[in-house]
């Protein structure tokens, strides 16, 4: 079994930066892939960035140059990390860490993750 939780959420200025962190932690399996998806009010879930075992990133357009990703793991701990800079009010929304038993797909960006978080809300206001 594997859990994630989240923290970090918040809010934030428009052009202000947050850092949401994600804690996962798995006894018996090996996380290959974990990332950052988001939902807004009224919107369907999209995917934001992930991050592979070996380190290689990718992300969504709304967020490249803007977001980084990063993770470090020790002792069955995953700890991933969103940094997020130059924030917009677009970028309003819940924010859900998620992991893959597998390498990320090149279609990550549709949600298709093993396990999920609970979330943590993001608010920018101007």
């Amino acid at each position: 079994q594997v859990t994630l939780v989240e923290s970090g959420g918040g809010s934030a200025q428009t052009g202000g930066s947050l850092t949401l962190s994600c804690a996962a932690t798995s006894i018996i399996h090996r996380i290959f892939c974990m990332g950052w998806f988001r939902q807004a009010p009224g919107k369907e879930r999209e995917g934001v960035a992930v991050i592979d075992s070996d380190g290689t990133t990718d992300y969504s357009s709304s967020v490249k140059g803007r977001f980084a990703i990063s993770q470090d793991n020790a002792n069955n701990v995953y700890n991933l990390y969103l940094r997020m800079n130059s924030l917009q009010a677009e970028d309003t929304a819940m924010y859900y860490c998620a992991a893959s038993l597998s390498f990320c797909r090149r279609s990550w960006s549709d949600g298709k993750m093993d396990y999920w978080g609970k979330g943590t809300l993001v608010s920018i206001s101007s």
